[in-house]
């Protein structure tokens, strides 16, 4: 039967599952990924049996919270994208993006030191937050609001450029705007 759907979960297992994510993401990102899963589970108000019936080894749940906060994250510019003229969309997730990739980068390490692939367990959840930035940039391109000549890729470094200095500014308010207005202003047409 190894071609079988899985069957949906219950909906109290599909509530315990919801809940070891949302307070796996808060512990991971506030905290590190050095958590012990038993925390976790404790703090989520469940046994650790619950725990990894649900996500067998830490990794595992480490790398559901990963994908959970992709998937989030390109609703959340969609929703966004919708709501806004291109520019203001535009710079609205940009700044979402760039706040939300706190602890990324130790996410994607301790996943990589597990041995897990993390381009391959990311590649739908990446494609389509790639897709999105790419609209995005399009129809701010579009609207005369950034330079014609930043391609996506670039776009990208800049995010992940601007995320490591944003995460060493988290105590500095005024220095992370600044950061922001710097790269706008580099963004605009001349």
């Amino acid at each position: 039967m190894s071609g079988a759907t899985p069957r949906p979960l219950r909906a109290d297992a599909a509530r315990n599952r919801a809940r070891l994510l949302d307070v796996a993401t808060e512990v991971f990102t506030t905290r590190g990924v050095t958590v012990p899963t038993e925390e976790i589970a404790r703090a989520a108000g469940v046994g650790v049996g619950t725990l990894f019936r649900h996500f067998p080894t830490k990794e595992a749940l480490l790398e559901a919270v990963v994908v959970r906060r992709l998937e989030t994250l390109t609703a959340d510019t969609a929703r966004l994208a919708a709501g806004h003229p291109p520019a203001e969309a535009f710079r609205a997730c940009f700044r979402l993006v760039v706040e939300r990739s706190a602890g990324k980068q130790e996410f994607t390490r301790a996943l990589a030191d597990a041995g897990v692939d993390v381009h391959a367990s990311l590649r739908e959840s990446s494609d389509l937050m790639r897709a999105r930035l790419a609209g995005l940039l399009a129809a701010a391109q579009r609207a005369g609001a950034v330079r014609p000549d930043l391609g996506l890729p670039e776009l990208v470094a800049l995010l992940v450029g601007v995320g490591t200095a944003v995460e060493h500014l988290a105590d500095d308010p005024a220095a992370r705007e600044r950061i922001f207005e710097v790269v706008f202003a580099g963004l605009r047409p001349r």
